[in-house]
């Protein structure tokens, strides 16, 4: 790039040169006078009435004695001398008292004047140059089409080690085979043995493949190239193949080296899936990779790294020994590898002393190690807003609800019917999930609209699960349906809203998956249902096959309404024997906004207060328009009680009057 700039600056300064030259040529004429003929000067030196000739080439300034504002111009012959011109005429300069002066041109103007006779001549080369680069510079850009477009990191840039990556010991453990054979090959080979050409890294999207990767290269200290799977893809046929073959070269070229390709499976799906059958582009680069992984030339220290989080559409062919034959599998961390990384995350960043990384970490399960990083970059800037020197646990609670839900719409405008909604909906949510045997432990209940969501209930585990029961599955569907219900019980069923569905949508797919992938039905055989291989026909990905009859399909259907209604059944027993304590949550939270810790733990533990007579207007004006989030929002402005219409059963009271 470089090159090609100072090739396009030398030509400017060729065109700028020539534009000056062509100025010169048009508006420099010299001194300026009338012109005449040279007998006209002769007959007026023969007459006394020049006083001065200056002699400039074969041009002469003739300055007259009456008018010296007006000078004469005249030319002579080239060669000739003015001293012989006017001897000729039998005139002496001395006797006439004129004065000859002969100037003398400058190497800058006879360059100047050369150049201005080839200016056409230049010109003209100038452009057929341009020409020539522009046609040469066009068939580097098709000769470099099937370059590689891998990025090389060497050994002298700052390197990611090992200790920079936590979380996955195990993997860690696996990868350091790699790295001794790359330093220490002679090692392997004394024994006989041969390191895996290839490894795998299987696992979801921001769990740290990438970073181990390049701890790899780090901790070997070898030339690290770096691309995705999509950049070998193009349109026309061949081009990926040929920037396979290019990476390989350069990567034997720096052997030992370390070639990492992100998200293979870009272009290692199976072959023959797709309607061009083994001709077309991707199928082709597949078929070049597997060449250059297990050709006839094993001499080469060049171990492949590849990642993906789709293992199960790889073409076998990639996964066999001699290629990728070692898989590292990389799970989400558990409580301490998360604490691990948020000791990696929060090198750097001042933390107060009251900050606790295993609290924090008990506060995140299922949090991959990018999602840490953010969350701690979150907290970070939190406390750079707060105007802190530290940052605080304050900032990093609150940096997890900003992670998962988005931050806080404090000023999105909500009436006070709205807000009670919102506030039994939510209590409903928490208050089913703390009296199940089998619900994971309530955190959390806030009123304040955060992301897309109107309010939200946070239950966390108490520690690291790898399984579910089928009854933790249907306790979190119990609880899931509790703030529909307790719109129900509360509202009645004419005034439910529209707030419950996401908790729906959780609920069916969780019911289905427990009838169709985990075979927990009640009538069918513990059987899976439905292939969710990825398929691709006519253009169309489809996600799931059906394998089964359209009776199974009515089964399932059966199966998973029955799963939905015995949840239901279950939390609206649930919210009516203890509505009392719902009311008194619900209650709280308008006032409150948000409760958790020790406070939500009181709550849960007092003793509910009798309930009040029905308001005005609690189970009537229950009418509005309401956005799809995860609580509802309705117009009104009482605190409710049990709506009394037939649907919705009253829920018993200290004083047995709803």
């Amino acid at each position: 790039m470089r090159n090609r700039w100072v090739g396009n600056t030398f030509i400017y300064m060729i065109v700028f040169a020539a534009v000056i030259a062509v100025f010169f040529t048009l508006f420099s004429n010299g001194e300026s006078g009338t012109e005449t003929d040279l007998t006209t000067v002769l007959a007026r030196a023969e007459n006394d009435e020049i006083s001065k000739i200056t002699v400039d080439g074969d041009r002469l300034v003739i300055e007259q004695r009456q008018n010296p504002d007006q000078p004469l111009v005249a030319t002579k012959e080239p060669g000739t001398s003015i001293f012989d011109i006017l001897q000729a005429a039998g005139i002496n300069p001395a006797e006439k008292g004129i004065l000859v002066e002969v100037r003398r041109s400058s190497g800058l103007g006879s360059l100047l004047g050369i150049l201005i006779q080839f200016l056409p001549l230049i010109f003209f080369g100038v452009i057929l140059l341009f020409m020539m680069r522009q046609a040469q510079g066009t068939n580097n850009q098709a000769l470099g089409f099937g370059r590689s477009r891998a990025r090389m990191f060497t050994g002298n840039r700052p390197t990611v080690m090992f200790s920079d990556v936590a979380g996955v010991e195990e993997s860690k453990t696996e990868l350091q085979e790699v790295v001794e054979f790359l330093k220490y090959p002679e090692r392997f080979l004394a024994l006989g043995a041969h390191i895996p050409k290839g490894v795998l890294m299987v696992g979801p999207p921001g769990i740290g493949k990438t970073l181990l990767s390049r701890a790899v290269a780090g901790e070997a200290g070898v030339p690290f190239f770096s691309i995705s799977g999509s950049e070998f893809v193009e349109m026309f046929v061949g081009v990926g193949a040929s920037r396979v073959r290019d990476l390989f070269e350069q990567a034997k070229r720096n052997s030992p080296s370390i070639v990492f390709v992100d998200e293979i499976d870009a272009v290692g799906r199976h072959r023959g899936a797709g309607l061009g059958g083994g001709h077309d582009e991707r199928e082709q680069t597949l078929n070049q990779i597997l060449v250059e992984m297990d050709g006839f030339d094993t001499s080469t220290n060049v171990i492949v790294i590849a990642a993906t989080n789709r293992p199960d559409i790889l073409d076998p062919a990639l996964l066999r020994p001699g290629r990728f034959d070692r898989r590292v599998v990389l799970d989400l961390p558990d409580i301490n590898g998360r604490v691990a990384i948020l000791g990696v995350h929060s090198k750097g960043k001042p933390l107060a002393e009251e900050v606790d990384l295993e609290r924090l970490a008990r506060q995140t399960p299922g949090f991959s190690g990018a999602d840490l990083a953010n969350l701690v970059n979150e907290a970070a800037i939190l406390a750079a807003r707060r105007q802190k020197k530290a940052v605080t646990m304050d900032e990093l609670l609150e940096s997890v609800d900003r992670v998962t839900m988005g931050p806080e719409r404090r000023t999105r405008v909500i009436s006070q019917h709205e807000k009670e909604i919102v506030a039994y909906h939510e209590g409903g949510h928490a208050l089913v999930g703390h009296l199940l045997e089998h619900g994971d432990p309530v955190q959390k209940i806030s009123i304040i609209s955060r992301g897309m969501a109107a309010g939200y209930t946070k239950s966390l585990p108490e520690e690291d699960r790898m399984f579910l029961s089928r009854a933790q599955l249907m306790d979190r569907i119990t609880m899931a349906l509790g703030g529909r219900v307790a719109e129900e019980i509360t509202y009645g069923d004419a005034a439910v809203t529209t707030g419950a569905s996401s908790d729906l949508e959780h609920v069916t797919q969780t019911a289905r998956a427990m009838v169709t992938r985990y075979g927990m039905g009640e009538s069918l055989m513990p059987r899976t249902f439905g292939k969710r291989e990825e398929m691709i026909f006519l253009g169309r990905e489809i996600s799931e096959q059906r394998d089964y009859s359209d009776k199974v399909a009515e089964e399932i259907d059966d199966q998973v309404q029955a799963i939905i209604l015995e949840a239901h059944s279950t939390a609206k027993r649930l919210l009516t024997d203890n509505y009392a304590k719902l009311t008194q949550i619900a209650r709280y939270l308008i006032q409150h906004e948000t409760v958790e810790g020790p406070t939500l733990e009181e709550l849960f533990a007092s003793d509910a207060p009798p309930l009040e007579a029905s308001p005005s207007g609690a189970g009537g004006d229950a009418s509005a328009s309401v956005s799809d989030s995860d609580a509802p929002a309705v117009s009104g402005d009482a605190a409710p009680a049990p709506a009394s219409d037939s649907d919705a059963p009253s829920a018993p009271s200290a004083a047995d009057s709803p």
